[in-house]
């Protein structure tokens, strides 16, 4: 068997791609990042001199946890409070963004994957997203190339509306979400009324721990509404601490607001207009942002 600095390196060569496969699959980054060890843990255990295909053998292993992790997790993820959003990834924003479909991981396609099966998902991602041929996939889920094809239509008809991007300029995102977030915290309507679009719909995820909607709010009127009636009660306040950044591909906020705990904003932005506001407030999904003490929140 091969020394453990030679797994290492060969792992690292495929470590991107095992992310996000896992994150794409399991929504969480914590999680993700879990599934990646234990994948290491089992390629440094493995015979490597007789696999003949490294990429497939880790790929492999990475699917088969995801798919066993949300089997134990599906009941917990029935009874979440709220609207549920993936885990923010986060990017600085002078990093910029990559649009290309491959690396597609907008929040309404992780919303969207939601509503596939967990082998739906699995093939989608393995075949649309990572480019595997279906009896590549066949082998690594142990089924025929012909099953592995029919649960790829059927995520892609579940999909069809899902998958648009809009390339948002850094100069047009930095100017919309400094306007929002000014306006949604002053309750300021008819500055909203300017940046909304008509069937604009905000997820707001507490997970039950922190005040949040809890169901989606749609429309401008009811989302300008919600933000009016915060302001008015003192609810919402300036933050302690705000950065731009890209949140999932889209342009976004992350902020430390006044109970010191963090909260990460994202904008869905088309032709100037926000289609959808993403606000993920959950402590437990932004204990990877580092922005607050692991146990501040608690509860």
């Amino acid at each position: 068997m091969q020394p453990s600095a030679g797994a290492a390196e060969s792992f690292l060569a495929h470590r991107g791609l095992l992310f996000r496969l896992a994150y794409r699959m399991l929504g969480s980054v914590a999680e993700a990042e879990d599934v990646v060890q234990e994948a290491y843990l089992r390629w440094e255990a493995a015979d490597r001199a007789r696999v003949l295909n490294p990429r497939a053998f880790l790929a492999r292993t990475v699917t088969h946890l995801c798919l066993d992790h949300l089997k134990s997790a599906r009941v917990q993820r029935e009874e979440y409070v709220g609207p549920w959003l993936p885990e923010p990834l986060v990017v600085d924003w002078d990093t910029g963004v990559d649009t290309t479909p491959a690396e597609d991981l907008s929040t309404a396609l992780m919303l969207a994957l939601e509503r596939l099966s967990p082998l739906e998902r699995a093939v989608f991602l393995l075949h649309d997203i990572f480019e595997m041929d279906f009896p590549e996939i066949a082998q690594l889920l142990e089924r025929s190339p012909a099953a592995c094809r029919q649960l790829a239509v059927r995520a892609r008809a579940n999909l069809r509306h899902e998958r648009p991007r809009f390339p948002v300029s850094v100069e047009e995102g930095a100017a919309i979400v400094s306007a929002f977030n000014r306006a949604a915290r002053e309750g300021d309507v008819a500055a909203l009324r300017d940046l909304l679009a008509e069937n604009v719909v905000l997820y707001s995820d507490g997970g039950g721990r922190r005040a949040a909607a809890l169901r989606l709010v749609s429309g401008w009127q009811k989302v300008a509404r919600f933000y009016a009636g915060l302001a008015r009660k003192g609810l919402i306040a300036p933050a302690r601490v705000q950065r731009l950044a890209w949140v999932n591909g889209l342009p976004g906020l992350v902020t430390v607001e006044p109970d010191g705990l963090p909260q990460c904003l994202s904008l869905d932005i088309r032709d100037g207009r926000v289609h959808a506001i993403y606000v993920v407030r959950n402590p437990d999904k932004l204990r990877h942002l580092g922005l607050a003490p692991a146990g501040q929140g608690d509860a």
